[in-house]
């Protein structure tokens, strides 16, 4: 058989043209495919990556479409954003966000502090009333709910009975210097005293209910563990019992309690610079859906470093994408009140350190507001124009932008 080469040689030249482009040979046309379109894993799919193999479809799908917006955007968020705010503090669903930009947060920051409290009065059970009526709320906007857990020392506090209302020991260690981590693990002298807590925790997660379904919840217990202000830091507890401590809390909530609304966040504060110093006290994969970092002194108003930031935000993000995990800047923010002059941090300190290196995070928290101390502007302050600027540059995502992100995409 006579190959002609030549007409081989042709065809093949055509074939690996342009993809926009298409050649004839004998005025047959040889044309492309369309480049394949990507196509959204199934929920169980989307399950088998999570901590929580038997989580809400919602919360699944939260999951996922955080990783797809972080491909190209990054969510803000704000703690306390509708609890509280400059010269309010009403839980009316007032935003200092939303008066300065026009727009909600598309996070919204809260806490199980007064949830898991020891103390037991009106005045707490009311404070966990605003707390689920807020992340109702915010789930019903669209928006995305996440809490970190500032739990008091639960050695040094005294459990409410039908007789005392209880105390709250701190979770500062410095105003409740009591060691506690290997007391509440399984064996110690309070491990009963921690699952009553964190059946609390369970209970108000089970409570989150919208329309019939589950509302999705990000939870960060044990944050900033690298350093010391936290009676569950670095140095008051191994990292060994540090790490038996969160897998503790993930196992008990997930597979005791049956919470499946959660996705689970790692947030250690920026006491490090390589993947293993990130790594020393982390708990393993099985055990955490988002790994994340705290950092305020990088972004400080005099001396900030931003290269430096933004490559700890590189080690996160690498580390989710080798992992197939979330990655965010869990908490950050510059004090307004104790900064006057600082009037442009929102676009040249954070934008800059977001925007550094090639990073995918899911969202970007700053700390809440109140009169004496706030990390976002109020009408009229100074920075209000240079957060105005911030919201509407094209790589964050505020309320007003968000897209359905409890229905797989």
């Amino acid at each position: 058989m006579r190959f002609n080469f030549r007409k081989v040689i042709l065809l093949l030249t055509c074939f690996t043209s342009s993809l926009t482009s298409s050649c004839k040979q004998d005025n047959v046309p040889v044309t492309t495919p369309p480049p394949a379109e990507d196509v959204a894993p199934d929920l169980p799919t989307i399950r088998s990556w999570l901590t929580d193999k038997n989580a809400t479809a919602e919360t699944a799908a939260l999951f996922y479409n955080l990783q797809q917006l972080a491909k190209t955007n990054i969510l803000f968020g704000h703690q306390a954003d509708t609890e509280q705010g400059y010269g309010w503090g009403d839980a009316s669903g007032t935003s200092d966000v939303k008066a300065v930009t026009g727009a909600y947060p598309a996070v919204y920051g809260s806490d199980f502090l007064f949830i898991a409290s020891f103390q037991r009065n009106s005045w707490f059970d009311n404070q966990a009333q605003i707390t689920k009526a807020q992340a109702i709320a915010a789930y019903k906007r669209g928006g995305i709910n996440t809490f970190c857990w500032h739990y008091w020392n639960p050695v040094s506090s005294v459990v409410a009975t039908d007789w005392n209302e209880g105390v709250n020991g701190d979770f500062y260690w410095d105003n409740s210097p009591v060691p506690a981590v290997q007391q509440i693990l399984p064996g110690g002298t309070h491990h009963a005293v921690f699952k009553a807590s964190l059946k609390r925790v369970a209970d108000f997660a089970k409570s989150l209910i919208s329309d019939g379904k589950s509302v999705p919840v990000i939870f960060r217990p044990f944050h900033e563990f690298d350093g010391d202000w936290f009676w569950w830091g670095k140095a008051h507890c191994t990292a060994a019992e540090y790490k038996d401590l969160y897998r503790f809390t993930v196992t008990y909530l997930r597979d005791s309690l049956h919470v499946n609304n959660f996705l689970y966040a790692f947030s250690p504060d920026r006491n490090f610079t390589t993947e293993t110093q990130y790594l020393e006290r982390y708990p393993g994969d099985e055990y955490v859906d988002l790994v994340g970092c705290d950092n305020y002194w990088d972004l400080r108003a005099n001396g900030a470093d931003i290269i430096l930031a933004a490559s700890k935000l590189k080690i996160v993000s690498d580390y989710a994408k080798a992992k197939n995990k979330l990655a965010a800047l869990t908490e950050t923010g510059l004090e307004l009140k104790a900064n006057p002059t600082k009037n442009d941090w929102y676009t040249q300190t954070l934008l800059k350190v977001l925007k550094q290196q090639q990073v995918e995070l899911a969202y970007v928290l700053l700390w809440a507001n109140r009169t004496n101390a706030y990390f976002t502007p109020y009408p009229a302050h100074p920075a209000a124009a240079d957060f105005t600027k911030f919201k509407h540059d094209p790589y964050l995502i505020f309320g007003d932008k968000l897209p359905d992100v409890y229905t797989i995409r």
